[in-house]
């Protein structure tokens, strides 16, 4: 397993991580398999999105402002309960097909962390999982 540090700079942003992502692929070695990339974080997420456009990843986070807003009446009392709950709807892991020791990843495609409650310090652990030879 291969952890990447982060340090996020706002309360809600998005980070693409993808490059980061596919060197540990690439320097794994394992030329067919998965790769999951996972967050042990309830206040973040990871997500597979655009990666071309980044008017995406702003609507993204503005659209979940508007859906779950910071400081609305929730019971939990730290204050970043709307994280939380954002962290929940996109969740905290995504699994990616290896081939020929690349990610496969559509043309507009990116990795991202989502940070909901920073800036913070965050660790993102990717595990390459190879595929295991059948017998013809």
């Amino acid at each position: 397993m291969e952890i990447i540090n982060l340090r996020t700079s706002k309360r809600e942003e998005m980070l693409e991580i993808t490059d980061r992502v596919q060197e540990i692929v690439k320097n794994s070695k394992v030329k067919s398999g998965l790769c999951v990339v996972y967050i042990p974080h309830t206040t973040a997420s990871i997500t597979i999105n655009e990666n071309a456009d980044p008017s995406v990843k702003k609507d993204i986070i503005n659209y979940l402002s508007k859906l779950i807003p910071e400081g609305a009446n929730y019971s939990h009392l730290e204050g970043n309960a709307d994280a939380h709950i954002k962290a929940s709807i996109m969740g905290q892991s995504r699994t990616i097909i290896v081939e020929n020791g690349r990610l496969i990843l559509g043309t507009w495609q990116g990795i991202f962390f989502v940070e909901f409650d920073g800036p913070r310090t965050r660790e993102v652990f990717v595990e390459i999982i190879p595929k295991i030879p059948q017998d013809v």
